[in-house]
C-alpha cells in the first residue's frame, strides 16, 4: 500500500475538504492562467507538407504568396436579367468601399459571366491565410451597406475566408447540440449504474472540471505547440469519455469494497483499498493513451500535433482529478452514509444495502457462455467475424477534405456553388512557383511562357494565366485556371499535368532552378500523401509503445503480444465498418451526410491512435481483476471467468458512456468530425463487447498459465496452489 497512486489517496482521505479546495484552485487558476495568456494559433506556414508547402514557401520569401480573398457576386433580385449600368454602379461604390479598409489588399476590376446574369468583384485581403476569416465581418459590412443602397440588386459574398468563418459557426453549434445530447445520457447511465443521483453526479462534475482545467492548461501548451483549432474539440469528446471512465472505476471499486466490509471498514480504508486496485489501473490507462497519444507527434503535422496535445492534457488532468478530488469526494460522501446508517440504526430500522460488485449480469454470463464451454471455437468465429469487417478496407479511398465537402447549411457555401456556376474558369487555380539566379530571370520567364503555351492547347486548363516576378528577380509565379471543382479528377489530373509533364520539360531544364506547384488541389493531393509516409513510423511506434505499456502493467509479454494483437484487430474491423458506411451511400439518409466516396485523411491514423489509447482503458481494469484474483492463489481459468464477470458492470457503463460521447459528433455537419465520432463509437462497442467479451476471455483460457509468461510470481502462485478458491478480497499487488 506504498504506490503513488495509494500515497495521494491517502492524504486526500485524511484531508478532504483542503484536497477539494485544492482541486477546485487549481481549476481557476488553469482557466485563469489560459485566459491571462491566450491561445497562440497556428499559422498559415504551420500547415505546409510537401511539394504544395516548399512551393508556398518559395513563394512568401519573394512576397509573391496568393492571397485570401473574398468575391461578391451582385445579381438581379428578381432572378432575371441584369441592368447593366445599376449593377456597374454597384460595383464601383462596392469597390471604393473595399479600398478604404485597413484589411483588404486590393479589389480587381468587376467580371461579367458568361449568361451576362451575374457580375463578380473580387477583394484580396492582407496578411495570414489563416487570420483571413476575422476579418470577414469589416467586408460584410461593406456588402450589407452597398446592397441597403441598392435594393433591387442581391449583393451576396463568399470566399475561403467567409467559408471558414461559416464553418466555425457551425461547428460551435454543432458541439452545443452534442453535448445537449450527451450530458443527459450520460447523466441517465450512471444514474441506472448507482441508483442515485448524487453518486451519478460525481464522475460527471469530475469530467466537466477535468476539461474546464484542461482548457485552459491547453491555451498555455499552445504557446510550446501551436492550436490548429481542433484542440477544444478533442477536449471536449475525449474528456468527457475518459474522464468519467476514470471516475468510474474508481467508485465502482470503492462501492464495492463498501459492500464486501458490511460497515467495518471506514470510509478512509476503503477509499486506500480501492486506490491500491482501480487507483492504480486509473494510472496505468492514463499513461497508456498518453503515450499511445504521443506517437501522433512523429505524424510532423500541425493537427495531429494540436489533437495530440490536447488529448494528453485531458487525459493528464482526468487521471489528477480521479487521484486527489475524487477519494476526497468519496469520504465526505461516505461519512453522510455513515452517519445516516448510525441514525437508521438508532431508529431501529434495517441499514441500507449498499450496491455492490455482483457476480456479473445475466446479460454477461450469456456472452462469456460460448467462451467458458468452447474457448477455441469462440475465439476462431469471433476473429473470423471480425476479419469479415475488415474486407471493405481493401477498397479504402483517403483523401484530404476539401471546401467542397462542407455543408451547403453553411451561407457562403451555397454562394460558392452559384459563383462555381456563374464562373467555372475561376474554379480552380494552380501556382507554379520556381527561384532560380537573379540572372536567369529571362530563363525563367521563358520557361513558364512555354507552360502557358502548352496549358493552352489543353483541355484541362482555361488557358487564362498571370505571371508576376519578384522585385529581385529571383522568383517567379504563374497562375493558371481549371475550369473543374476542387475535388473532380479532372483537376487532380491537371496538376499530375503540371508536375509530371509541363514543368519537368520547361523550367526544369533550368539549371539550379527550385521549382514547384501549390494551391487548393496541390493542398489536397500532398496532405494525404504526406500522411501515408509518415503512417508506418506512427503505427510501429504505437505497436511498440502499446507492447510496453501492457508489459509494464501486467508483467507478461505474453499478454503484451496478445493486446497489441487485439488492439489491431479492433481498429481494423472498425475502420473496415467505416469504408462500408460512409463510402457508400447507403446510409446518407441514416446518418444524414453526402457521401463523399472517401474517408477523411486524417481519420484512420487518428483511430489507431486513440483507440490504442483507449482499449487500454478495458484491458488494464479486467486483466487487472484478473491478476489479483491469480496473485491470490485462483486458477487462472477461473480467474478469467470472474475477473471479468465482475468487471462486467464496470466495463459496460463505460462503453456506454464512451459510445454516447463518441455518437454525439456524428450528428455534426463536417464529415471528418462525424466520421471520427461514428468510427470511435464503433471501436468502442467492438472492442468491449466483442474482444474483451469474447476474444480476450477465449484466448486467455486456451493459454492457462502461459498467460503471464514470464512472471515467475504468477507462475509460483498459480503452481503453489492450483485449486486455491478466492478469497472475500483478492490480494492487492501495487509494484
Amino acid at each position: 500500500m506504498t504506490s503513488l497512486s495509494v500515497r495521494v489517496a491517502r492524504q486526500s482521505a485524511r484531508h478532504p475538504w483542503r484536497a477539494i479546495a485544492g482541486w477546485l484552485v487549481f481549476v481557476v487558476l488553469c482557466l485563469g492562467a489560459g485566459s491571462a495568456v491566450g491561445v497562440n494559433s497556428a499559422k498559415t506556414a504551420d500547415y505546409r507538407v510537401g511539394e504544395a508547402g516548399r512551393a508556398e514557401a518559395l513563394a512568401a520569401e519573394g512576397n509573391l504568396e496568393r492571397r485570401s480573398a473574398e468575391q461578391v457576386l451582385i445579381s438581379s433580385r428578381s432572378g432575371g436579367a441584369l441592368d447593366q449600368g445599376t449593377a456597374r454602379a454597384a460595383a464601383e461604390e462596392l469597390t471604393e468601399r473595399m479600398r478604404r479598409l485597413p484589411e483588404v489588399a486590393g479589389v480587381a476590376d468587376p467580371l461579367l459571366s458568361e449568361d451576362r446574369r451575374i457580375l463578380m468583384v473580387e477583394v484580396a485581403l492582407k496578411g495570414e491565410e489563416r487570420d483571413a476569416k476575422d476579418k470577414v465581418d469589416a467586408l460584410l459590412a461593406q456588402t450589407a451597406a452597398v446592397q441597403k443602397s441598392h435594393p433591387d440588386l442581391l449583393l451576396e459574398e463568399t470566399g475561403s475566408p467567409s467559408v471558414s468563418k461559416g464553418v466555425d459557426k457551425q461547428r460551435s453549434d454543432d458541439l452545443a447540440l452534442s453535448e445537449a445530447i450527451t450530458l443527459p445520457v450520460t447523466l441517465l447511465t450512471l444514474l441506472v449504474v448507482f441508483g442515485s443521483v448524487t453518486m451519478a453526479a460525481v464522475p460527471l462534475l469530475l469530467a466537466l472540471s477535468s476539461i474546464a482545467a484542461a482548457v485552459g492548461l491547453s491555451m498555455v501548451v499552445s504557446h510550446l505547440t501551436p492550436d490548429a483549432g481542433v484542440g477544444t474539440n478533442v477536449i471536449l469528446m475525449i474528456g468527457l469519455a475518459v474522464g468519467v471512465d476514470y471516475t468510474l472505476f474508481y467508485l465502482k471499486r470503492e462501492r464495492e469494497e463498501r459492500a464486501r466490509s458490511g460497515g467495518r471498514l471506514s470510509s478512509e480504508a476503503l477509499v486506500e483499498l480501492a486506490a491500491a486496485t482501480s487507483g492504480r489501473a486509473v494510472v496505468v490507462s492514463g499513461l497508456a493513451v498518453v503515450a499511445s497519444t504521443a506517437t501522433l507527434y512523429l505524424a510532423s503535422d500541425v493537427i495531429f500535433s494540436s489533437l495530440a496535445t490536447g488529448t494528453i492534457v485531458v487525459v493528464l488532468v482526468a487521471v489528477a482529478s480521479s487521484l486527489t478530488a475524487l477519494p476526497a469526494l468519496l469520504v465526505k460522501l461516505g461519512q453522510r452514509a455513515e452517519r445516516r446508517a448510525l441514525r437508521r440504526a438508532e431508529r431501529g430500522k434495517p441499514a441500507r444495502r449498499v450496491r455492490g460488485e455482483g457476480g456479473g449480469s445475466r446479460v454477461w454470463s450469456a456472452l462469456l457462455r460460448p467462451a467458458a464451454r468452447h474457448p477455441l471455437a469462440t475465439l476462431c468465429v469471433s476473429v473470423v467475424a471480425l476479419l469479415a469487417l475488415v474486407v471493405p478496407l481493401a477498397g479504402l479511398k483517403i483523401t484530404e477534405m476539401s471546401r467542397d465537402t462542407h455543408s451547403r447549411d453553411i451561407p457562403a457555401m451555397q454562394v460558392y456553388d452559384r459563383l462555381n456556376d456563374a464562373f467555372p474558369e475561376q474554379r480552380v487555380t494552380h501556382q507554379v512557383v520556381v527561384r532560380a539566379d537573379a540572372s536567369r530571370s529571362a530563363e525563367v520567364t521563358a520557361a513558364l511562357r512555354e507552360v502557358v503555351r502548352r496549358a493552352q492547347a489543353d483541355p484541362l486548363f482555361t488557358g487564362a494565366s498571370r505571371m508576376r516576378t519578384s522585385a529581385d528577380d529571383r522568383t517567379s509565379t504563374l497562375e493558371l485556371k481549371v475550369p473543374h471543382l476542387g475535388n473532380s479528377d479532372e483537376a487532380y489530373d491537371s496538376l499530375d499535368r503540371l508536375r509530371d509533364d509541363f514543368l519537368p520539360a520547361t523550367v526544369g531544364r533550368i539549371a539550379g532552378a527550385e521549382y514547384g506547384v501549390s494551391g487548393d488541389v496541390a493542398r489536397y493531393t500532398d496532405y494525404p500523401a504526406h500522411q501515408n509516409a509518415k503512417l508506418p513510423l506512427v503505427l510501429v511506434a504505437l505497436l511498440l509503445v502499446t507492447f510496453g505499456m501492457t508489459v509494464y502493467a501486467f508483467r507478461s509479454v505474453v499478454l503484451g503480444l496478445l493486446g497489441v494483437v487485439l488492439n489491431l484487430l479492433s481498429a481494423a474491423a472498425a475502420l473496415g465498418l467505416l469504408v462500408l458506411v460512409f463510402q457508400g451511400t447507403w446510409a446518407e439518409g441514416l446518418l444524414g451526410f453526402d457521401s463523399t466516396g472517401s474517408i477523411g485523411s486524417r481519420v484512420p491514423l487518428f483511430l489507431f491512435v486513440i483507440l490504442f489509447g483507449l482499449s487500454m482503458d478495458y484491458q488494464v481494469f479486467v486483466v487487472s481483476r484478473i491478476r489479483e484474483a491469480v496473485l491470490a492463489g485462483v486458477p487462472t481459468r477461473q480467474a478469467v471467468l470472474d475477473g471479468i464477470r465482475s468487471s462486467a458492470s464496470v466495463v459496460t457503463s463505460a462503453a456506454v458512456v464512451m459510445t454516447t460521447v463518441f455518437a454525439g459528433f456524428v450528428f455534426l455537419h463536417i464529415i471528418e468530425m462525424k466520421q471520427i465520432g461514428f468510427v470511435l463509437a464503433a471501436a468502442v462497442l467492438i472492442d468491449a463487447f466483442v474482444v474483451r467479451a469474447l476474444v480476450l476471455p477465449a484466448a486467455m483460457l486456451l493459454l492457462g498459465e502461459a498467460s503471464w509468461w514470464p512472471s515467475r510470481a504468477l507462475r509460483r502462485t498459480t503452481a503453489a496452489d492450483p485449486g486455491k478458491r478466492s478469497p472475500s478480497r483478492p490480494a492487492v499487488d501495487v509494484r
